[in-house]
């Protein structure tokens, strides 16, 4: 279990789309005159890419080219089905959840964090074959948390072996619990490490962050890959 509090370096990658969500988002927001989280807000796990944030990382300066829908079919339809989601990659959180994750999520929801905001991240509960990042048993998690919120602990889980997250609904009783951690300060960037055997092929990598400042809690699916 990893609770280093120390604060990462930023890659220059993550700055450059750190400016772009800030600017894209607002350019965007004022034309199609939608209401919307302020782009840095809040935070997100940006390594290995949860949902909402890789198909902003992808396209998000590009999100009209229509090779989307052929390269990156998923992020298409998320782009379609609201814009939104992908401007406030790091806006999907409930409030007042106290603790019970299970109780207040449903399976099958889990990657819209029981369809939060009015269903904004719905379409992250989509099944299919979303891009997936290559990991090996150890690996790293990322947070990056723009508002400095710190955090009173993360749960990791991983998809039991056999899940099979292109054709399968996810659920709780899908995740094995393999990482917990203690609490960390306001700072921008979160490393935690984590480890886990027995794993081949496409997994979900489902991540809990309870903030520190209220009862805020975020739900994140990353697409990885164990080869």
């Amino acid at each position: 279990m990893n609770t280093d509090p120390a604060t990462p370096a930023t890659t220059p990658d993550l700055r450059r789309t750190l400016t772009r969500t800030a600017v894209l988002g607002a350019v965007t927001l004022l034309g199609l005159g939608l209401g919307a989280v302020p782009a840095s807000a809040h935070g997100s796990i940006v390594d290995p890419a949860a949902r909402a944030y890789g198909c902003f990382e992808r396209w998000g300066d590009d999100h009209l080219n229509p090779d989307m829908e052929q390269e990156d079919p998923l992020c298409w339809e998320a782009w379609q089905a609201d814009p939104n989601a992908m401007w406030n990659w790091n806006g999907l959180y409930r409030e007042g959840v106290a603790g019970d994750h299970q109780g207040a999520i449903p399976d099958g929801t889990l990657c819209s964090g029981g369809q939060t905001w009015s269903g904004r991240y719905d379409a992250m509960d989509t099944v299919g074959e979303w891009r997936t990042t290559p990991v090996g048993e150890d690996f790293t998690l990322h947070l990056h948390d723009g508002a400095q919120h710190g955090a009173d602990y993360f749960q990791v889980y991983v998809t039991e072996e056999g899940f099979d997250p292109t054709t399968q609904e996810l659920g709780w009783g899908d995740l094995e619990l393999v990482e917990e951690t203690g609490s960390y300060p306001p700072v921008m960037d979160i490393e935690i490490d984590v480890s886990v055997s027995g794993r081949t092929g496409e997994h979900i990598v489902y991540t809990i962050w309870q903030a520190s400042h209220m009862d805020q809690s975020y739900y994140f699916c990353s697409d990885v890959d164990f080869g």
